[in-house]
């Protein structure tokens, strides 16, 4: 195991009714920027419910922000909290809202162009305060410092973070996931499993406590996932999903550890160049990844195949094969599919998505920095 560091400093309201210890995280009279979606929370109860836990506060809204959040949209935010002088931001909606307001939270006190942040990786040195009410589990973003935007004019996709951008709060409250539809709970099920397996699936490396809570984390989410999508107000099941969500991606599990996020990168290029939702293009890019780089993974795939799927019997290459079939089925019993062309989508984009690579200096990924943009493309292929 590596020397690390750890330090989160998010605190986590869980369960029904949280969002009433609200304004107690709040700082009497702040500015207080509610930041949401397309407007389901209007039609779930969860937007009255915020507003009346913020009562005695000064409120502007700024709605809109979409899934994977672009630039353009937030910009608007930014320069609509700096006119009305807003002293806190409380996204309220899922992974995407969370991450625009992160992004809106370092781009008020900026000094220069915001996009700097993204594409140049201009250092952050101070952010609005934040906090989350989170209708939504996938992301883990209620709970890191991180964010992906994307940027419409260009059809790119970056991600940042700072320590300034940890929310000082998220309220997560299993009931409002109820009325999400089944796409997204699937789709969410997707991304947190996926964020498990970028920080386990690299290779051996003594960590036995972050392996074992990971692999705990697969088996919970294999388990939730289906029931989730068949009873959608099971509270057991809703706050168990949420939680594990929220623990893929806090940073607690990776401690130590090797990690890889090259799905994930693939996967983003695929969201900005066509659109898809971000589990869809995790659900595809994850068994190509794994049977392209099945050497340098296959002795963490067989231990993958025997303490999360069962298998036990054959050679460590039969059984790290049977994991990566075990997973791609998981997938497709949510009910995604994982192959592009049953997106309508070809080999066009792929060249496209390789020089980007190239021009970022994106040459060596992974964690034992073995995928270069020509692995990318064979990746890509399996994924057709």
């Amino acid at each position: 195991m590596n020397n690390f560091q750890f330090y989160n400093p998010v605190k986590i309201e869980f369960g029904k009714g949280a969002v009433d210890k609200l304004s107690s995280h709040i700082p009497a009279g702040s500015k207080v920027m509610v930041t949401y979606g397309g407007g389901s929370i209007k039609a779930n109860g969860v937007y009255e419910a915020v507003l009346n836990a913020l009562s005695g506060f000064s409120v502007v809204e700024f709605g809109g922000i979409e899934p994977n959040p672009s630039y353009e949209t937030l910009i608007q935010a930014v320069d609509l909290a700096r006119k009305e002088k807003v002293d806190f931001l409380l996204a309220v909606g899922g992974g995407s809202v969370v991450d625009g307001t992160k992004f809106i939270a370092a781009a008020i006190p900026f000094e220069g162009e915001p996009w700097d942040i993204l594409v140049k990786r201009a250092e952050v040195k101070s952010a609005v305060a934040l906090g989350a009410v989170l209708t939504l589990p996938a992301t883990g973003s209620e709970m890191n410092a991180g964010a992906v935007i994307s940027k419409r004019a260009t059809k790119e996709k970056f991600a940042f973070g700072s320590p300034y951008t940890f929310p000082k709060f998220s309220i997560l409250d299993p009931e409002y996931t109820y009325s999400l539809p089944k796409n997204q709970i699937a789709n969410g099920t997707i991304d947190a499993f996926v964020h498990v397996m970028e920080q386990y699936m690299t290779y051996p490396a003594a960590g036995l406590v972050q392996d074992r809570w990971s692999e705990g984390l697969l088996q919970s989410l294999i388990e939730l996932g289906p029931k989730a999508l068949e009873n959608p107000t099971d509270y057991d099941v809703r706050s168990n999903l949420m939680w594990a969500a929220t623990m893929a991606l806090n940073g607690i599990i990776v401690v130590g550890m090797p990690s890889d996020w090259a799905t994930h990168m693939i996967g983003h290029e695929l969201t900005a160049l066509h659109g898809l939702a971000h589990g869809v293009t995790l659900a595809i890019i994850l068994p190509a990844m794994l049977n392209e780089m099945f050497e340098e993974k296959k002795e963490k795939l067989a231990q993958y195949a025997e303490r999360v799927w069962g298998i036990t019997s054959g050679t460590t290459d039969e059984k790290a094969r049977a994991a990566i079939v075990k997973t791609e089925e998981f997938f497709q019993s949510l009910g995604v599919p994982t192959h592009l062309k049953e997106y309508g989508i070809g080999d066009e984009s792929f060249q496209t998505i390789c020089n980007r690579f190239t021009e970022r200096g994106w040459t060596g990924m992974g964690e034992r920095r073995a995928l270069t943009p020509e692995r990318v493309l064979e990746v890509l292929k399996k994924s057709l």
